[in-house]
């Protein structure tokens, strides 16, 4: 009997579990869906519990506030955003290819979702960047700028720095083109230069 009881125990916990992971999903998925259509400034405690149906309370079980969920849609972001250079850079066939890729795939990302753009690297959040302490989604996709950014980079430089460098040009770009700063028509030639400048200093 006492067996049971703790299997039964295990069960009902490991339920518990489950239904708190899924709640976690919802209120992240419902604030990303809400500031792509609505903006940052319409995601708050309580327009998020009436839009998944919750009580304010059992959505403060979870997140502290708006800042810990959209710390929560960063990383999210993040970690999607390090799947898609990843594929990008393994299809690529030389580092030049994989190096334009990367760059190209992280522009995209950036156009294509403006809000969670902005949540993993324009607001200000609660998250360790280029710490140890950085979750692994944000040190996985520094990791994919720093794979293909490695082998061109020249024996005196630390390849950290110029895996910075060139996240900051691609940041810079796409932030300035999204404020109407640099004109749409030029994209495809300004990222081109970028590459060929990285690409360049490799071989010298």
């Amino acid at each position: 009997m006492a067996s049971i009881a703790r299997i039964t125990g295990m069960t009902i916990q490991t339920r518990r579990e489950r239904e708190r992971a899924e709640r976690r999903r919802l209120i992240v998925t419902a604030a990303r869906e809400l500031a792509e259509t609505e903006g940052w400034d319409a995601v708050t405690t309580r327009r998020l519990a009436a839009e998944i149906e919750y009580s304010q309370p059992v959505l403060y079980s979870h997140f502290k506030g708006k800042g810990a969920i959209m710390a929560a849609v960063a990383v999210e972001g993040c970690a999607e955003l390090a799947v898609a250079m990843r594929r990008a850079r393994e299809a690529a066939p030389g580092t030049r290819a994989a190096l334009a890729a990367v760059a190209e795939t992280y522009m995209s990302f950036a156009r294509r979702r403006p809000a969670l753009y902005d949540a993993m690297f324009t607001h200000l959040v609660d998250l360790p960047f280029a710490t140890p302490e950085a979750p692994a989604a944000l040190q996985e996709a520094f990791g994919e700028l720093l794979a293909v950014v490695t082998p061109v980079t020249a024996p005196d430089e630390e390849p950290g720095l110029v895996a910075e460098t060139f996240w900051a040009a691609l940041h810079g770009l796409a932030t300035l083109m999204r404020s109407g700063r640099l004109p749409e028509p030029a994209h495809t030639r300004r990222l081109r230069l970028l590459v060929d400048r990285f690409a360049k200093a490799g071989d010298e």
